[in-house]
């Protein structure tokens, strides 16, 4: 594949200047920005897609190598749609703004000076989580063959008390203690 010289020169330079007119605080600027972005972007589909070859039309006397890649030609089709509908937009913005304002030039205004002095630290959001974020306690969960030394302690579950090592074993997976005499409601029959 051959590269062009002058082609990539041109790419670079709209590149350069729709990011110089994104940078700016005018509309009409931006919209003239994008617009070089999105050109810069089709050269840059085209230059990838290699030689000029035959019309991707099979034949069996034509090698497949000598076929042009239609690839690019979609995607530089998709990326003028898709520009032309921002562009669209952009324009409803500007002439929005223009009936309003009668300026085209965005302004600082107070709210943007606000939020730009806040820390990034939010205490409720940025807060340190609890190891345990659940509202239920969590009992020592022993494997089903073992349990827990508890010197005698007793835990709270409903309106019965047991001993830790019973609500251990019936916290642990696969666990025996529960039973049988109990319907679906959670009642017993």
């Amino acid at each position: 594949m051959s590269v062009n010289l002058t082609l990539l020169i041109v790419m670079g330079v709209l590149y350069a200047c729709g990011i110089y007119l994104i940078l700016e605080r005018s509309l009409t600027r931006v919209l003239l920005g994008l617009m070089l972005l999105a050109n810069a972007t089709n050269l840059l589909i085209l230059a990838t897609g290699g030689y000029a070859g035959l019309a991707p039309l099979f034949d069996q006397d034509i090698p497949s190598e000598d076929y042009n890649d239609p690839l690019p030609q979609a995607l530089i089709l998709t990326s003028i749609v898709i520009s032309f509908a921002v562009t669209a937009f952009m324009l409803g913005i500007i002439y929005r703004t223009w009936t309003l304002g009668r300026q085209d030039e965005i302004q600082d205004d107070v709210e943007d000076r606000r939020v730009a002095r806040t820390p990034s630290f939010d205490a409720e959001d940025d807060a340190d989580v609890p190891m345990e974020t659940s509202e239920f306690p969590l009992t020592a969960v022993a494997s089903p063959g073992t349990a827990a030394e508890s010197d005698g302690e007793t835990v709270t579950a409903g309106a019965k008390e047991l001993s830790a090592d019973t609500a251990a074993l019936e916290e642990s997976p696969g666990s025996r203690n529960v039973s049988r005499n109990i319907n679906l409601e959670g009642g017993e029959r």
